[in-house]
């Protein structure tokens, strides 16, 4: 084995998320519940899979915390911002997703948990009339009162470190603009000139966190990362970051089942995926300024692993200039859903000599039931990251991304093979843990 500088997990872990709707609440109760013996935390890499370390003789596999020094769920600490005031109790009934039974055994400390007023602007989400607000702040204001608001909670909590988890709804999409996100200095500087249309609420956020030495996760599909001058405020503070959106339904699906199309050598002409969905984040979404950003990031994935560049007899077929099969990709607001999402997609392959064929896919998922085990898996390794020195952007965390970050600038394309993202992950863990990252990604 090697030797390796990872710092121990001592102390307390704070976990504060912005938003406090049906995936933050589920995520808290579950961890909560699992850390008195009421569950099982279902769907938690770091708490079931293993990694194969060594080889021959010497080969084993270990857990996760096996491997190297998680945190425990004894030592993780919640706080949470929102626009609506209600404590994490009061929210877990009103998102219904899960039952009574499973959030009143947890219910006392559940409601010890509430949100501080959110850094919000109402034109970023429309749809949401919360009035647990900062006020009509500046941006550089708001990451002042950001900053304010972890240490505080730092303080008070007694917490070794935290990580800030984004979980809360879309915002309109931002496009990247050269000027404003390019350079840290030029954020900062619009920051403070208050320029509301190039920096969103989210990058006060991440700005805020980064800079009290916090690990920053994004978890919808905003822009907030994407942009070189907060990889640079990464690398200047040292801390990690992550990002974008939480790979949860259909999305997992179609990372894990193009790679089939691929490895089979099978044609495709169009793919679509339409989703129903009733939950906040649903209602959100509605609003076509944000599903633009939504839409962004789930049109990415296919292109990354089926590309007709390199297989033009596969994949070159389809849109009207005859380049590229059709993608398309839609989501419905549909209230009586609730959190109950379904998906469908289908999928229109060619075989031998070119005949026709589909495949249907019907997802009925709970969104903020497989949303929850992702925020658990990804808070705990963006911490380990930390430890281990790592800083900038995490490539190992992209399994658990919809629209994993890469840098554009350089011509880099995502990794969006979910096979690949898992060897990645693995290989993260191997080196950290004093091991050999000994599998190639083809």
């Amino acid at each position: 084995m090697k030797q390796v500088d990872v710092k121990p997990s001592n102390g307390k872990l704070g976990i504060m998320i912005v938003g406090n709707g049906a995936v933050a609440t589920t995520f808290m109760t579950g961890v909560l519940m699992a850390r008195k013996g009421l569950t099982k935390p279902v769907g938690a890499m770091t708490q079931y899979d293993k990694v194969r370390v060594g080889k021959g003789d010497a080969k084993k596999y270990l857990k996760y915390g096996e491997l190297v020094p998680l945190a425990s769920l004894d030592d993780i600490v919640f706080g949470c911002w929102d626009v609506y005031p209600q404590n994490a109790y009061q929210a877990a009934v009103y998102a219904e997703v899960l039952k009574r039974e499973d959030i009143d055994p947890v219910r006392d400390e559940l409601e010890k948990i509430v949100p501080m007023k959110a850094a919000f602007d109402k034109n970023y989400a429309k749809r949401l009339d919360g009035d647990n607000v900062k006020g009509n702040l500046t941006r550089w204001e708001m990451v002042e009162a950001l900053r304010d608001d972890i240490r505080q909670f730092k303080a008070e909590k007694q917490c070794d470190r935290v990580v800030v988890l984004w979980a809360a709804s879309t915002e309109i999409y931002v496009p990247i603009d050269e000027q404003t996100h390019y350079s840290l200095n030029a954020l900062e500087t619009a920051m403070k000139a208050d320029d509301r249309e190039h920096v969103a609420p989210s990058m006060c956020y991440a700005y805020a966190a980064l800079s009290e030495g916090c690990p920053f996760v994004m978890g919808a599909p905003n822009t907030t990362v994407d942009i070189p001058a907060v990889w640079e405020l990464a690398e200047k503070t040292q801390m990690p970051i992550a990002g974008k959106d939480f790979k949860t339904g259909q999305t997992l699906v179609k990372s894990g089942f193009a790679p089939i199309i691929g490895t089979r050598c099978l044609g495709l002409d169009g793919w679509f995926s339409t989703n129903i969905l009733g939950n906040r984040d649903g209602l959100v979404l509605d609003v076509p300024e944000n599903f633009r950003t939504k839409e962004v990031s789930k049109l990415s994935t296919l292109e990354t692993i089926l590309r007709p560049e390199d297989q033009p007899d596969l994949y070159g077929h389809g849109n009207d200039d005859d380049t590229q099969y059709y993608h398309k990709v839609r989501i419905n607001y549909y209230p009586p859903r609730n959190d109950n999402k379904e998906s469908w997609d289908n999928i229109d392959i060619r075989g031998w000599m070119g005949y026709p064929m589909q495949i249907k896919i019907n997802f009925l998922c709970r969104d903020s039931i497989l949303a929850a085990p992702v925020c658990l898996d990804l808070c705990l390794l963006i911490d380990l990251a930390a430890r281990a020195g790592r800083y900038g952007t995490q490539r190992f965390l992209s399994f658990f991304l919809k629209s994993p970050m890469h840098d554009y600038t350089q011509g880099e394309a995502p990794v969006n093979h979910l096979y690949q993202q898992h060897t990645m992950l693995r290989n993260a863990l191997r080196e950290m843990g004093g091991y050999e990252a000994d599998e190639e990604i083809d």
